[in-house]
């Protein structure tokens, strides 16, 4: 991944924080039929080893499942983005030599891409998937609130993904290299720009 020098972030319990928070993720694979790509939700769990493993499955239906054993893949996961204006700039009102930009936050995960047909990993996916977004609601759902012979029969169509991470990279793009006070108003206009926005601003108080 493309990232200039003070927009690149490797700390590993920041890309790790992050990828738990964004908690999706595409899926690309590279087949000799051509490249795969899969939208999943994802959990991220520590290995036997102590290596890094994504959690996730897909529908039988979808082909992406029969990669080879172990097949080299990527796992991509788009934070918080949004335009930023040259209004936000100090130097607008000085000089104008100021044009539009992306902020954003990016983490790509590279390893290697498993299927599991195994039914305990499975169901374990599935509970750990729902009940953390279930979580904080007043009353969360359960798997199983449902009929047991009725997620049997939902889990037969689907696949897990087992995503062992090699290594990880992220890149903060946050305008690092301006000065101060286009910094300043950067900072300023972010928070002014909705939940995108806001987490952008946090993100840079964090630098």
């Amino acid at each position: 991944m493309y990232r200039p020098r003070l927009s690149v972030e490797d700390r590993p319990d920041v890309l790790l924080a992050a990828i738990r928070e964004i908690g999706f993720a595409t899926v690309v694979t590279p087949t000799p039929a051509g490249i795969e790509a899969t939208h999943v939700p994802t959990i991220a769990r520590q290995a036997p080893d102590g290596g890094l493993v994504l959690a996730a499955h897909v529908a039988r239906a979808n082909a992406h499942w029969r990669v080879s054993e172990a097949s080299a893949s990527l796992a991509i996961f788009q934070g918080p983005h949004t335009y930023m204006s040259p209004q936000w700039y100090p130097t607008k009102r000085g000089t104008g030599k100021v044009v539009p930009t992306w902020l954003y936050i990016a983490i790509h995960a590279h390893g290697t891409l498993t299927a599991i047909e195994d039914r305990a990993w499975l169901r374990r996916q599935v509970e750990d998937l729902t009940d953390r977004h279930e979580a904080t609601r007043t009353a969360p759902w359960s798997v199983s609130d449902a009929p047991q012979k009725y997620i049997d029969s939902m889990m037969r169509g689907i696949v897990g993904l087992e995503f062992r991470v090699e290594r990880l990279e992220g890149a903060w793009k946050l305008n690092e290299e301006e000065n101060a006070a286009d910094l300043e108003g950067t900072r300023r206009g972010l928070e002014a720009a909705g939940q995108a926005g806001e987490l952008l601003a946090r993100a840079l108080a964090e630098r």
